[in-house]
């Protein structure tokens, strides 16, 4: 059977939206820990503007200064190429380049159009070939946009092509502002899967209404082995109209592990790590299973 890949966000997606700056040493706790829980990257940060993301503001030191564990790759988000030149001077493992499916979605969050980044797409990719850094790209607005409504397949599958052609390893399908449903994720899924064969898929699913947990076991009945997901809940796009968290990574392994679909997470580990969230942040998080604890959990009668 093979092991699902738990890739972490919330260091990057959950932090970026945060009122509160979360201090840098604490960041790197956080990350440490995390690290010995089984889960197989981590996005660690964003080598954006400070003007742009004020709390991702020390992203160098962040990357800088956590613990390398071995099996763990460390991947980072890079705008531009003086982010990606600035991520490789880090030693990161993969970086990951973001764009939109729509246009109206890539001017707001990007000041872009689809053909525009891909333009800058290439740029990035020229300065990291020959590194050993893997590239990878995020299609925000994949299953819908929050400004032009649905977005075609056909769309999502060219420029699956043309970010293939330029030199990009892995693609990360966004339902951005959470509007996909489980009938569309799978039927999506199983046609990049046949049209692409080889590239490795990852589903990024954001909980806006209530269907993310449902969108993730469709994809991975689709044959979808590679999740993003965010600690508590946490994240949300701040360039998209009622755009809330991303499916809560404790949430979906006690899925799946409850399905007996190994995750390779130790599941107790990371819900002492995300129990600790509200005192970093200062409010609660979404996540459910760390306040009512796993299904097969039993209490003494009354």
């Amino acid at each position: 059977m093979t092991t699902l890949q738990i890739n972490e966000v919330a260091p990057r997606d959950g932090f970026q939206s945060e009122e509160r700056f979360i201090p840098t040493e604490q960041k790197i706790a956080l990350i440490d820990a995390l690290t010995t829980t089984g889960i197989a990257r981590i996005e660690a940060t964003s080598f954006v503007s400070p003007k742009a993301i004020p709390n991702l503001r020390d992203a160098a030191d962040v990357v800088s200064t956590i613990q390398r564990r071995e099996g763990v790759d460390v991947t980072v988000l890079v705008p531009n190429l003086k982010g990606a030149e600035r991520a490789l001077a880090c030693g990161v493992d993969e970086i990951n380049l973001v764009m939109s499916a729509s246009n109206a979605h890539g001017r707001a969050n990007l000041r872009m159009t689809p053909e525009e980044s891909l333009t800058q797409f290439a740029a990035i990719i020229q300065a990291v070939r020959g590194s050993g850094v893997f590239i990878n790209a995020s299609l925000s607005t994949a299953f819908g946009c929050p400004f032009e409504g649905q977005v075609p397949e056909a769309r999502v599958f060219t420029l699956i092509e043309q970010q293939l052609a330029l030199g990009v390893e892995g693609i990360t399908l966004c339902d951005t502002t959470g509007v996909a449903n489980p009938a569309q994720v799978a039927a999506l899924c199983r046609q990049v899967l046949e049209r692409f064969p080889g590239v490795p898929f990852t589903l990024h699913f954001h909980n806006t209404r209530g269907m993310g947990l449902a969108n993730a076991l469709a994809a991975w009945q689709a044959g979808i082995t590679r999740f993003d997901a965010s600690l508590g809940g946490l994240g949300g796009c701040p360039f998209a109209p009622g755009a809330t968290g991303n499916v809560c990574t404790e949430d979906l392994v006690h899925m799946f592990e409850q399905m007996d679909v190994a995750t390779g997470v130790n599941l107790p580990a990371l819900l002492d790590i995300s129990a600790t969230l509200p005192d970093l942040i200062g409010h609660e998080t979404p996540g459910q299973v760390v306040k009512a604890g796993s299904a097969d959990r039993c209490y003494a009668l009354p």
